[in-house]
């Protein structure tokens, strides 16, 4: 489950890894806005453009908060999330995210977004998808807000580093499990697990940067560590992340293609 559904207040206490991301959204219409401002603790290491896995994250954010605005008080569950850029990231600047949604029924709920510039310019395109989470005791918290005010701290170190994610080998990255990168059923959240699969690629990869990303959720990392395992060729790569203390299962399927160096 990929939804910040603890909401602001709560991550705020915990200081959530990825608030300190900076994103803020707003409710405009049908529609869910949000902003950001790139700092170069959001880069690819060795690299002047934002990470593609924080575009997936925010991507994650948006889409997912409107599903919680539908499917409340039941809990939405990601089950897919896929993000595409035109061009390598920006390095700096302000990132726009309009999000709405594509298909709202009774167990799924489908939302898109664009990411662009401050000045209009396209940076990119996602999508999330979800379900309702199999359990249904599991519920939102009763006051649910999709407005996000501005975080009280932002990165002050590199997201990997951050997140305690390590490259251990080329094709192999691996990302612990942590109470501030949790979502609210208390599983790891989905937008960690972007970042561990970017980062398995990029060990493949040096000076690249991923111009798409799309992730499969099979089943909730439980225990952790996650392990992300890559193959990559002509810059197309396929990723398997298991839950290595929960049995190994296989927990995400992801895809992802590099623009090269």
């Amino acid at each position: 489950m990929s939804v910040n559904a603890d909401q602001e207040t709560d991550q705020e206490s915990r200081r959530h890894i990825l608030r300190e991301l900076g994103l803020t959204t707003r409710q405009v219409g049908e529609e869910l806005h949000g902003s950001a401002v790139i700092t170069p603790h959001m880069h690819v290491p060795g690299t002047p453009h934002l990470r593609t896995s924080i575009l997936a994250t925010w991507a994650d954010t948006l889409t997912g908060l409107l599903a919680a605005g539908t499917m409340a008080p039941r809990v939405p569950v990601t089950i897919e999330l896929d993000v595409h850029l035109y061009r390598p990231a920006p390095s700096s600047g302000r990132v726009l995210g309009f999000a709405r949604t594509i298909k709202a029924g009774r167990s799924i709920f489908v939302a898109g977004v664009d990411f662009t510039t401050e000045d209009g310019e396209p940076i990119a395109i996602g999508a999330g998808s979800f379900m309702l989470a199999p359990d249904p005791s599991v519920r939102l918290p009763g006051r649910l807000s999709v407005d996000m005010p501005p975080p009280q701290e932002l990165l002050s170190v590199p997201l990997a580093e951050r997140a305690d994610c390590r490259r251990t080998e080329p094709g192999v990255a691996v990302l612990q499990r942590s109470d501030d990168g949790l979502n609210a059923s208390n599983t790891v959240n989905g937008g960690l697990i972007a970042l561990v699969a970017e980062e398995a690629v990029l060990s493949l990869a040096p000076g690249g940067t991923l111009c798409s990303l799309g992730l499969r959720y099979l089943q909730p990392v439980r225990v952790g560590p996650v392990v992300a395992t890559a193959e990559l060729n002509a810059g197309l790569g396929r990723v398997n992340l298991r839950d290595s203390g929960n049995g190994d299962r296989h927990s995400v399927a992801a895809s992802a293609r590099t623009f090269g160096a």
